[in-house]
């Protein structure tokens, strides 16, 4: 059987292909995360999930690999991984009330083609007081999430409503993928 790569260290992502009972390898990639700002959210997670899955697959020609990548974009601004407290919390602020959009780019490289696409998920913030917000900082939970939160965790009680893909939000949109995994030929295992 040919081997399945996931070219992230995220947990979150790892996590979500166990839940599949898929037989995959963890295989991080280390690559330059920088982007051309003018493109559109969509086009900077295709090619920042190229970018990871191509520097893997070049090291293992015989596999699968699936790279992936996620950001948050509020009122055209896009939100990664805040620095510091301050930062959660500005990030946090901007989204209280308001609706976001959560992009997660994905791009599979079989032995004989890639493919790449993303998904788009909207979601809505409950309008939340400083209180709330200091006190979700606190947990330690915004710090390696692009938006400052973390759907699948402590983060889900900010959230109102959602409109698309729920795993697309944590980071790895599960349907789609496995199914762009079969149309490369990728037997599942389950």
């Amino acid at each position: 059987m040919t081997n399945l790569i996931l070219a992230s260290s995220s947990p979150r992502r790892k996590e979500l292909l166990e839940n599949l009972q898929l037989t995959f390898e963890v295989c991080s990639s280390d690559v330059d995360e920088s982007y051309n700002p003018q493109l559109a959210p969509g086009d900077i997670v295709m090619v920042l999930a190229s970018r990871k899955a191509q520097a893997v697959s070049s090291k293992h020609v015989d596999s699968f690999v699936i790279g992936s990548d996620t950001v948050v974009v509020s009122e055209e601004n896009i939100l990664g991984k805040p620095k510091d407290s301050d930062e959660a919390f500005a990030m946090l602020k901007n989204l209280s009330g308001k609706k976001h959009s959560v992009y997660t780019g994905v791009s599979i490289i079989s032995p004989e083609k890639e493919r790449t696409f993303f998904v788009k998920t909207d979601v809505v913030f409950w309008e939340l007081t400083d209180e709330e917000i200091h006190s979700y900082i606190n947990t330690g939970e915004p710090f390696d999430k692009a938006g400052a939160y973390g759907i699948q965790g402590i983060g889900a009680t900010l959230v109102k409503e959602i409109s698309g893909d729920y795993f697309a939000v944590v980071g790895l949109p599960l349907s789609k993928t496995v199914r762009a995994l079969q149309e490369a030929g990728y037997k599942l295992s389950y």
